[in-house]
């Protein structure tokens, strides 16, 4: 049963931070999505995307850079669709290419673009609370993308805008330990295009730290949405998938084994998504001790390039340390892919934001000449 927008909004005024915190990821969607078009409003998890707004983005991505390959009459086109709305960019944990790929899918949507990077340019650092802040910068934009150090930081700034008279979306960057449900994207849309739209049917290894990786994290959600997909797991064993993601694939009956041999299973896989030990949630001596404990059976190396299928992937959500040979960065084998993915993160996020802001019918019905 659909619930519409007044309805949602008088619930929403009920529930308390507590209870809403409280709430399973899956029953907070109702509060997070659009009801009238299914679509995302507020970003926070993966398991708001079903197949059918993924297979949109992914359409609307296309489009929007095709369009964006004529630099006179399409790109005014793309500038057109948000002219006049403005978007901050709160970043106040470190990043780079997040920050940077939503700042220019914005530009190429011609949104007026505000940033903070230092809290201690906010009034946070006299004391003010996270939520009053995001209720104060909600006055001046349309759009807040958010990426905070703390557990469910993005979360409370959702809570409190859906109470407020000033309801505007808010995505999630990253933050802290939660999901990265926008790299989840761009995941998806890189296998998308590197498989000529097709993601059924695909094995999957994922190797590295799955303990506290978000990336990882964020993609397993998806596989619920596409037919006969495995995941293989290979990590150290102290950083393992978590129960909860296993469990969540047992329910949804996806395939899935841990394996320690990263080498043996290679040339089972049609994709390998790589990734660092994030020794930065680790402390002193445990730091070094976490990123040398991977050891060399966790990395991929360039003989290991023999081993993949030919129409197989290799990606990385980036930033990457010592996990991938270097030599294989430049080497020109059309597998290695993570430099597109990262470019493919641009266009998942245009695609994305105009959906949020129900324009992907305009996107898509534009006639290119």
């Amino acid at each position: 049963m659909k619930t519409n927008n007044k309805e949602i909004k008088e619930r929403a005024h009920k529930i308390n931070w507590r209870e809403f915190s409280a709430m399973e990821e899956k029953d907070k969607i109702v509060f997070l999505n659009n009801s009238q078009t299914g679509n995302p409003f507020h970003v926070l998890f993966s398991q708001q995307f079903d197949r059918k707004i993924l297979d949109l983005l992914c359409k609307v991505a296309d489009k929007a850079r095709l369009i964006h390959k004529n630099r006179d009459k399409g790109r005014k086109f793309l500038k057109s669709l948000l002219f006049g709305t403005f978007a901050l960019n709160f970043f106040s944990q470190p990043s780079s290419r997040t920050f940077l790929s939503f700042e220019t899918a914005q530009e190429i949507l011609g949104m007026g673009i505000r940033d903070i990077r230092d809290p201690n340019t906010s009034s946070e650092a006299k004391g003010e609370s996270m939520e009053d802040s995001i209720r104060t910068f909600s006055s001046y934009v349309d759009l807040i993308v958010m990426r905070h150090p703390e557990a469910k930081a993005v979360e409370r700034g959702v809570w409190v805008l859906n109470r407020s008279d000033r309801r505007i979306p808010i995505i999630s960057g990253g933050s802290g330990p939660d999901q990265h449900p926008t790299q989840a994207l761009l995941d998806i849309y890189t296998i998308y295009k590197s498989f000529d739209r097709k993601v059924d049917n695909k094995t999957i290894i994922m190797i590295g730290d799955l303990l506290r990786g978000r990336t990882v994290r964020s993609l397993s959600y998806f596989m619920k949405n596409y037919k006969n997909m495995k995941l293989i797991f290979v990590s150290p064993r102290h950083l393992r998938m978590k129960k909860d993601i296993k469990d969540f694939l047992k329910r949804h009956k996806i395939s899935y084994q841990e394996e320690n041999n990263f080498k043996k299973v290679i040339p089972l896989a049609d994709v390998i998504y790589m990734t660092r030990i994030q020794d930065e949630w680790d402390k002193g001596k445990n730091k070094q001790k976490s990123h040398e404990s991977v050891g060399q059976g966790f990395k991929f190396k360039a003989e290991y390039l023999n081993l993949m299928k030919k129409k197989s992937i290799l990606m990385h959500p980036l930033p990457k340390r010592d996990e991938i040979d270097v030599e294989l960065d430049y080497c020109g084998d059309p597998r290695i892919i993570y430099w597109r993915q990262e470019r493919n993160g641009m266009w998942a996020r245009v695609a994305l934001i105009a959906m949020i802001f129900q324009k992907e019918q305009d996107i898509l019905r534009y006639k290119i000449k």
